[in-house]
């Protein structure tokens, strides 16, 4: 018999030397049947590589800027996602640019415009804005009709060969802004639609809708290593949840980006070929070089003096 400890606890029986271990008997009472095999499911990877909520500045929240964000997705510099929540808001008098391009995308409501190309009006919601800002423009906006209002500007870096060209605005009505499935293509190309403005550089920028449940994809093209999604209504699956008022910047892949809304949801995304150029800033421009900024401001002044004389500043 095996020795016993104190404890009444039978001892482990002992190996003679020159036994084999297959020999060992255990004494021990309470061995239980082996467990079932648990099988792990792992979780799909992810896809996000930097998030943000941005900084709010009354019905504006800022979600990208040169400082943060613009640096990682350049050309994609500046995104503003604004709300009024019916509010009044009296938006901006006439500021100049250049260096950029801008787009607005209103997703509700309606907001005004005008540019000192000559063009005012009230830009319904599904309407864009276009702006070509070049060696330099000035314009203005705001909320319009009264109700919620809420929607999108973005800021688009120019090369070098279009930074100091001459300024051009577009605006367009949501009937004529082209669509392939839920996705409306702002700028780009996406599967059978096309746009109806002209990219600076090779890039894509969507708004889709979708209604809770649905599923949607997006393959980037070619050489796109920069990617992102901005929502603006809702909450959707990338597969990491988003939700409204979140930025996602999105991993460099050549895979293609599945989303899946957990509720009726509105979002942006932009992918681009990467804007290989530094970020030069002045108060309301970027350029690629110092010299450019400067003569940019050169042509802003001189619109400057001519609004001031034309009653209008």
């Amino acid at each position: 018999m095996p020795e016993r400890d104190p404890m009444d606890r039978p001892r482990p029986a002992k190996l003679e030397k020159g036994q084999p271990m297959s020999k060992l008997q255990s004494h021990d009472k309470t061995a239980s049947a082996p467990l079932p095999a648990t099988i792990m499911k792992e979780n799909p990877p992810t896809r996000v590589a930097r998030r943000t909520r941005g900084q709010n500045h009354g019905p504006i929240t800022r979600l990208m800027s040169p400082s943060n964000f613009g640096r990682l997705l350049k050309p994609f510099i500046f995104l503003d996602r604004f709300e009024t929540q019916g509010n009044p808001f009296t938006g901006f008098g006439l500021h100049p640019h250049s260096g950029i391009a801008t787009l607005t995308y209103v997703a509700e409501g309606s907001v005004s415009y005008q540019d000192t190309n000559g063009a005012t009006g009230l830009l319904p919601a599904g309407g864009l804005e276009w702006m070509w800002a070049g060696g330099g423009v000035w314009h203005g906006g705001g909320s319009g009709e009264p109700g919620r209002t809420r929607g999108f500007q973005l800021w688009i870096a120019l090369p070098p060969e279009l930074e100091l060209g001459p300024s051009e605005s577009v605006y367009l009505s949501p009937e004529v802004i082209p669509h392939d499935g839920p996705a409306r293509v702002l700028l780009g190309s996406y599967g059978t639609a096309t746009s109806a403005t002209n990219a600076p550089s090779p890039m894509n920028y969507l708004a889709v809708r979708l209604k809770a449940g649905e599923r949607w994809s997006y393959q980037p093209p070619a050489g796109h290593t920069v990617l992102w999604t901005a929502v603006g209504m809702g909450s959707v699956l990338v597969p990491d949840e988003l939700r409204q008022g979140e930025l996602a910047a999105l991993k460099p892949s050549t895979a293609v980006i599945e989303f899946e809304a957990q509720s009726d949801a509105e979002f942006v995304l932009g992918s681009a070929v990467p804007h290989d150029y530094d970020l030069v800033l002045g108060s309301h421009s970027v350029h690629t070089s110092t010299e450019a900024l400067r003569e940019a401001e050169a042509q802003i002044s001189e619109i400057q003096t001519r609004l001031i004389q034309q009653g209008k500043l």
